[in-house]
């Protein structure tokens, strides 16, 4: 599923702005103080410290065009302006009961650049988020993950 703008949460977006304010503001600058440093040391064909920092300052600088190209393209969604129709939505928090095992889950639908499965948010890519999207609370969903299906039933849904 490819997206013309990446949905995001705000929160998402906040983060994303943090790294990039840190890599041009911090990383950065220590980078090019490291290279002007590693230049002093001479002879610079030899010169593995000059060479690592040119690698790092490579890497910083690709960083920052990343994210820079994904603030640019993100459609960041507010999920509590998103009118409250009991329908899974991007940014919505929905609580699952495993039908084969019984076993409740809760998980919030956010952007890839967000997603974490320790702190319970999915992608918006994902199978299970893909097989919940305008579903409503009572609804019944079927997920293939590699050890089979899964069946879900929607308990709640809830606009945090």
């Amino acid at each position: 599923m490819f997206f013309k703008k990446i949905p995001m949460t705000i929160n998402g977006a906040e983060i994303l702005k943090k790294q990039l304010l840190n890599l041009k503001k911090v990383q950065r600058p220590k980078v090019i103080l490291d290279i002007t440093r590693a230049r002093g040391h001479g002879d610079l064909k030899e010169n593995v410290e000059y060479h690592s920092a040119r690698e790092e300052q490579s890497f910083i600088e690709g960083k920052i065009q990343e994210i820079e190209n994904k603030l640019s393209k993100a459609q960041i969604i507010d999920i509590k302006k998103i009118p409250r129709n009991n329908v899974v939505v991007f940014g919505t928090t929905i609580e699952l009961l495993n039908i084969l095992n019984k076993e409740t889950s809760t998980y919030q639908i956010v952007g890839e650049d967000e997603a974490n499965i320790n702190k319970r948010k999915i992608s918006i890519i994902s199978p299970l988020a893909r097989s919940l999207i305008g579903k409503e609370e009572g609804d019944k969903v079927v997920v293939e993950t590699p050890k089979g299906n899964d069946v879900y039933e929607i308990v709640s849904i809830k606009y945090l």
